[in-house]
């Protein structure tokens, strides 16, 4: 397993405000797949990536990535491996207003030492044409898809889609489910998509069902659908 998982629990709060957030999650995920986390709200699906992506600690159990434990990183060493080897999406674009597109996806090529070309992204991206200008001018699936860029172009081993499609309209996200995709296909990144969209799990390899902090089931998907056949 590329991404394993063992045990991670996870609660916030004292006292009458305790809750546990996650009740002992162990899994994993193989290079090159596309995995969904599929769960109501408040099943836990964001906190499990955010430990997944070294934002928030686990309570306990174990991360590691390809061999190499999360948990026993030093805060220099998570810093560098987040930077080195993680893309993040969010449903919220966090774009930079005043820089263009070509520049807020060059911010993710400082962080890499090995960044992918970005004239060739652009045009996966379907943003060439775009790349001069900045987000206010261009529509909200434009923003996404630079944001993907921004995190891509770094050439992450996993690729953390938060609600990636949560703020896009029906068109719209099957375009950017269908980008993520083919940047899976070309560039063999793992995927990791947090949803609460049951039709997404049909274009995923692998489908986590979470609900109140635990796994309720898993499935793989021996005949996945194309994003662009998907239907919600």
């Amino acid at each position: 397993m590329f991404l394993e998982l063992n045990d991670i629990t996870k609660s916030y709060g004292e006292g009458d405000s305790y809750v546990r957030v996650l009740k002992g999650i162990t899994t994993g995920v193989d290079k090159g797949q596309i995995c969904v986390l599929l769960g109501p709200s408040g099943s836990g699906k964001s906190t499990l990536l955010n430990i997944i992506g070294g934002i928030d600690t686990a309570d306990s159990g174990s991360v590691a990535i390809d061999g190499e434990k999360i948990e026993s990183m030093s805060e220099k060493h998570l810093s560098l491996y987040r930077r080195n080897h993680l893309g993040y999406v969010f449903q919220q674009y966090n774009l930079i207003s005043n820089l263009t597109v070509r520049e807020n996806i060059e911010v993710g090529a400082y962080l890499s030492s090995d960044p992918l070309d970005i004239d060739e992204l652009l045009h996966v991206l379907g943003l060439w044409e775009h790349r001069d200008k900045v987000p206010t001018q261009i529509s909200g699936g434009q923003q996404q898809r630079t944001a993907i860029g921004r995190a891509i172009v770094k050439n992450p081993d996993i690729l953390l889609c938060d609600e990636p499609t949560g703020a896009l309209d029906y068109a719209t996200s099957k375009e950017i489910l269908a980008l993520i995709e083919e940047v899976n296909q070309k560039y063999n990144n793992t995927v990791i998509i947090v949803t609460h969209n049951d039709a997404i799990r049909s274009m995923a390899d692998k489908v986590i069902r979470l609900r109140d902090g635990q796994i309720r089931s898993e499935e793989s998907n021996e005949t996945k659908l194309p994003a662009a056949q998907l239907e919600w």
